[in-house]
């Protein structure tokens, strides 16, 4: 058959084992599939029977492709076929969730199914897959892809916070994508599997509930100066509660030993050990460093230190980055701003009362009376030279205090060849002589006496002031501060005797509990090679380079921090175990540790005032029948 067309003739040749392909009709919508073309690739997905409205439909029969090839090829029943795979085609159409490139022939892809328990039998699935060693509950709890701090997830497997746990939340496509399946919810600490959506109930998380948040009940508090109970890591290292390291993340040693102390005043630990905070309405101030002090108290942690990371970043927040991470600070600065700022977290009064009004209050404040006399100076006609005269009238006011500064005498202008070999001491009761009454010092025209009243408060905190600075440099000073012994400091001759209070006469005994030392011989992290050297030269009082800081000055950023602590539980246990008649005390375990950093060391008694201290701790002796205030 031929036809001619614009006068080029077309031959149409036929094959008798290959129909014709039928045009489609001009009518009919492109969706439609057209009997003898390639059926559009759909993505099939089984839903839940529940949900199906037409549950309970019988399926339209669809024929298989082999029998449709099969009767192409025999050219018979071909209209029959089509039918049928249309027919299954807008089926298929009609429960369609998106197209996708899967071959037909593969089996359909199954969507996850939120379950509200585990089925019966697999109540401990994937709890396998939880990797204790690389969980570190210590940093802010944001979520490591929208960087949200609300209702955040941690990932058992492999330690990152995510946000959510529904079917668009980022912890669940964690899930989905990396195949880890158990989250701890941050705030509720509840376990949940995903993507089921689940809560997993099982003893074997209890260990990891208690490292989020750990809890101690009263008779633990109570027996923690009483016996020494050591605990383990999961390396198996063995280390004391309450005498871990901290991490120094770059600059921040000075927050680290702060933090050591005031966990070792017992008011302070017991009240954050214990006390209850509702979650809504505390400041996270007081929260994170609640948290932070529990942690450095935990029996059952996962490793030997703790990090401040989290109780950082509220600080930087509250403090406006006066006290950051990664700029060295002076840890006495650094305590006055945080007792003041945790006093009003607490929800201490910002005007001056006779009682406390908050656990700071109630350990360290006290009162002082300050009498200043104004000097007046003029010429001396007769003589040629100025005369200083004190005025009459005495100005007497008394103040509250947390912090005691004793200033140094200034150092010897001129030093030995040999600077090392000649360090300049003074006794700790010379340095309180400031505080008689008696004693005067000069400050802005005025001669000023200061004198402690009754009663004094169950922790004394002594700054001893090292760093003078001027117009053009800052100095340290290297004066040894010596007393005899921890033990046994009468404060009786500083205090105003008041026989209502306390008997006059009677000692009033100090017991030193921590002392922040001053190492300028350790260069601090990402300092110089060249650091300690600097230091060194500071220390003995050469010239450094200005600073903006009157604290810690120009040696900031050149020295480094540690403090010293003292085991009250080691040293009872040594007193139990003491013979009575034996010539040579016998020890189980040192009763003063040096905590620098992540390092913690023995320490001994007798030469803890060989080292520059710069922020003492004593705590008051009680005194079974007396009246006065007694230790808490």
């Amino acid at each position: 058959m031929s036809h001619r067309k614009c006068g080029n003739p077309v031959v149409l040749v036929s094959f008798s084992n290959r129909p014709i392909m039928s045009k489609r009709q001009a009518e009919l919508p492109l969706e439609d599939n057209f009997p003898g073309s390639p059926a559009s690739k759909k993505v099939r997905v089984e839903e839940d029977p529940e949900s199906d409205p037409r549950n309970g439909a019988v399926p339209a029969q669809r024929a298989s492709s082999q029998e449709l090839e099969q009767d192409d090829r025999n050219g018979s029943n071909i209209l029959a076929a089509a039918d049928i795979e249309g027919e299954g085609l807008r089926e298929g159409e009609e429960d369609n969730a998106g197209s996708s490139d899967i071959d037909e022939d593969a089996p359909a892809i199954s969507a996850p199914k939120r379950q509200s328990a585990p089925m019966e039998g697999y109540g401990d699935l994937y709890l396998d897959t939880i990797n204790r060693g690389v969980l570190d509950f210590d940093f802010e709890k944001l979520c490591s892809v929208s960087l949200s701090n609300i209702n955040v997830y941690a990932c058992l497997v492999c330690g990152k916070y995510f946000q959510g746990r529904g079917p668009k939340s980022h912890a669940y496509f964690h899930a989905l994508e990396v195949g880890h399946h158990v989250f701890i919810n941050m705030g509720i600490k509840k376990v949940f599997v995903l993507p089921e959506g689940y809560e997993a109930k099982n003893q074997s998380l209890d260990d990891i509930k208690y490292v989020v948040d750990p809890h101690y009940t009263k008779d633990q508090v109570v027996k923690l100066d009483k016996e020494v109970h050591d605990a383990w890591d999961l390396s198996g290292s063995r280390y004391r509660p309450g005498f871990v390291g901290m991490n120094n993340i770059k600059a921040n040693d000075y927050l680290n030993v702060v933090v050591q102390l005031l966990a070792h005043v017992h008011p302070i630990r017991n009240f954050f050990l214990l006390h209850e905070f509702p979650t809504p309405g505390t400041p996270q101030l007081a929260l994170r460093f609640s948290t932070l002090v529990r942690k450095l108290w935990n029996p059952k942690a996962f490793r030997s230190h703790v990090s401040p990371h989290e109780l950082l970043q509220e600080i930087a927040l509250r403090s406006s980055k006066r006290f950051t991470l990664t700029q060295q600070s002076d840890p006495v600065d650094f305590m006055s701003w945080f007792l003041n700022n945790l006093h009003l977290s607490l929800g201490g009064s910002k005007k001056p009362s006779s009682t406390p009004t908050s656990i700071v209050q109630a350990a360290f404040q006290g009162q002082l009376r300050i009498e200043s006399q104004a000097i007046t100076a003029h010429s001396d006609t007769q003589n040629a030279r100025l005369v200083f005269t004190e005025s009459g009238t005495i100005n007497s006011q008394v103040t509250p205090f947390l912090i005691l500064t004793l200033d140094l005498p200034p150092t010897p202008l001129f030093q030995s060849t040999n600077r090392e070999s000649i360090i300049p001491q003074i006794p700790l009761t010379t340095l309180l002589n400031k505080y008689n009454g008696i004693t005067a010092s000069e400050k802005l025209a005025h001669r000023v006496r200061h004198r402690l009243l009754h009663p004094l408060p169950p922790y004394l905190l002594f700054h001893i002031k090292r760093f003078s600075k001027n117009r053009f440099v800052s100095e340290r000073n290297p004066t040894i501060v010596t007393f005899p012994s921890p033990r046994s400091l009468d404060m009786s001759p500083y205090v105003e005797p008041n026989p209502q209070i306390w008997p006059p006469g009677e000692p009033i005994m100090y017991d030193l509990v921590a002392n922040i030392i001053l190492d300028p011989t350790v260069a601090a992290p990402g300092a110089t090679e060249d650091a300690a050297d600097k230091g060194v030269s500071a220390a003995s009082g050469a010239g450094g380079a200005p600073s903006t800081s009157a604290g810690a000055g120009a040696g900031s950023e050149k020295v480094s921090w540690l403090v010293q602590l003292h085991d009250k539980a080691m040293s009872a246990e040594n007193t139990r175990h003491q013979p009575s008649e034996a010539t040579e005390p016998q020890q189980r375990g040192p009763e003063w540790l040096e905590v620098q950093d992540l390092f913690v060391k023995r320490a001994e008694s007798e030469t803890l005032f060989t080292r520059e201290g710069y922020l003492m701790v004593w705590e008051r002796r009680k005194t079974p029948g007396k009246k006065g205030k007694g230790r808490a």
